[in-house]
Protein backbone atom coordinates (compact mmCIF):
# COMPACT_ATOMS: atom_id res chain seq x y z
CA UNK A 1 0.00 0.00 0.00
CA UNK A 2 1.87 3.41 -1.37
CA UNK A 3 -1.06 5.80 -1.99
CA UNK A 4 0.73 8.67 -0.46
CA UNK A 5 4.05 9.94 -1.75
CA UNK A 6 7.58 9.86 0.30
CA UNK A 7 7.70 13.46 -0.13
CA UNK A 8 4.76 14.83 2.13
CA UNK A 9 5.65 11.91 4.93
CA UNK A 10 9.13 13.40 4.55
CA UNK A 11 8.07 16.90 4.94
CA UNK A 12 5.69 16.02 7.60
CA UNK A 13 8.74 14.55 10.03
CA UNK A 14 10.64 17.86 9.29
CA UNK A 15 7.69 20.28 10.23
CA UNK A 16 7.97 18.03 13.41
CA UNK A 17 11.70 18.79 14.21
CA UNK A 18 13.33 15.91 12.61
CA UNK A 19 17.00 17.12 11.20
CA UNK A 20 17.05 14.03 9.10
CA UNK A 21 14.49 11.21 8.14
CA UNK A 22 15.58 7.98 6.86
CA UNK A 23 13.77 6.39 3.93
CA UNK A 24 12.67 3.41 6.08
CA UNK A 25 11.82 6.10 8.43
CA UNK A 26 9.57 7.82 5.71
CA UNK A 27 8.10 4.41 4.55
CA UNK A 28 7.08 3.25 8.46
CA UNK A 29 5.42 6.60 9.13
CA UNK A 30 3.96 6.38 6.03
CA UNK A 31 2.07 2.85 6.33
CA UNK A 32 0.95 4.46 9.90
CA UNK A 33 -0.69 7.24 7.98
CA UNK A 34 -2.39 5.03 5.26
CA UNK A 35 -3.67 2.26 8.05
CA UNK A 36 -5.22 5.12 9.97
CA UNK A 37 -6.74 6.76 6.84
CA UNK A 38 -8.34 4.01 5.96
CA UNK A 39 -9.75 3.14 9.14
CA UNK A 40 -11.01 6.60 9.79
CA UNK A 41 -12.23 6.28 6.14
CA UNK A 42 -14.06 3.32 6.65
CA UNK A 43 -15.68 4.70 9.65
CA UNK A 44 -16.76 7.85 8.23
CA UNK A 45 -18.36 5.79 5.45
CA UNK A 46 -20.29 3.85 8.04
CA UNK A 47 -21.73 7.30 9.72
CA UNK A 48 -22.87 8.47 6.55
CA UNK A 49 -24.50 5.66 5.42
CA UNK A 50 -26.26 5.41 8.64
CA UNK A 51 -27.54 8.66 8.09
CA UNK A 52 -29.11 7.41 5.32
CA UNK A 53 -26.32 9.42 2.65
CA UNK A 54 -24.16 8.37 -0.03
CA UNK A 55 -21.82 11.42 0.72
CA UNK A 56 -19.38 11.73 3.13
CA UNK A 57 -18.55 14.44 4.65
CA UNK A 58 -16.21 16.79 6.86
CA UNK A 59 -17.76 15.95 10.17
CA UNK A 60 -17.98 12.50 9.28
CA UNK A 61 -14.52 12.60 9.15
CA UNK A 62 -14.07 14.25 12.17
CA UNK A 63 -16.40 12.22 14.42
CA UNK A 64 -15.01 8.78 12.64
CA UNK A 65 -11.72 10.35 14.02
CA UNK A 66 -12.71 10.71 17.75
CA UNK A 67 -14.54 7.74 17.99
CA UNK A 68 -11.04 6.13 16.72
CA UNK A 69 -8.89 8.72 18.98
CA UNK A 70 -11.17 7.85 22.00
CA UNK A 71 -11.24 3.63 21.15
CA UNK A 72 -7.49 3.91 21.02
CA UNK A 73 -6.97 5.59 24.47
CA UNK A 74 -9.60 2.85 26.26
CA UNK A 75 -7.14 0.31 24.65
CA UNK A 76 -10.06 -1.39 22.64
Amino acid sequence: MTDIASSPIDRIMRKAGAERVSEEGVEALREVVETLALEVSREAIALAKHAGRKTVNAEDVKMASRKLMALTKLGV
